[in-house]
């Protein structure tokens, strides 16, 4: 690799991923149904435990279908602070829809503290259905270059 510039990547320690983890708030869910990938950018909050996404349904979505498919989803999320600076933070395991009274327990001025604005493109808020799933982090992994 004589002509091919490089920058040495580092791991991350656990309290770093962990404030990365917490300082973010949107990443990638990837998603998997019968050799297909799906990745969509989504909101997630972070309790120091596990990750817990909010997926939005009008009926025409991909993502819950995706979602209900995957045996094992994966959760990136990545930075840029110079031309040789990065980080990323990558999740993976498998992911829970939460249902019935834990559910509940998210009213909308839950959802509203934990994830911020949901984005809508192109559609009726009305028709628009929340549902929240939580993964259970199998691995988590930092790594950062640095100048």
């Amino acid at each position: 690799m004589d002509h091919i510039e490089y920058v040495y990547t580092f791991g991350m320690t656990d309290d770093e991923v962990d404030e990365r983890l917490r300082s973010e708030s949107a990443g990638v869910l990837s998603l998997a149904d019968d050799g297909v990938a799906y990745g969509v950018p989504v909101s997630y909050s972070y309790d120091g435990d596990s990750l817990l996404f909010r997926l939005s349904d009008d009926d025409d979505s991909k993502k819950l279908d995706f979602a209900e498919a995957t045996a094992e989803a994966s959760f990136a999320l990545f930075g840029v602070d110079g031309p040789d600076a990065s980080w990323s933070v990558v999740a993976a395991g498998p992911l829970r829809r939460l249902s019935g009274d834990e559910r509940e327990a998210y009213d909308a001025a839950e959802i509203n503290e934990r994830f911020g604005p949901l984005r809508v493109f192109d559609e009726d808020v009305d028709d628009i259905d929340l549902t929240l799933y939580e993964m259970e982090m199998t691995s988590l992994v930092g790594r950062y270059t640095d100048e």
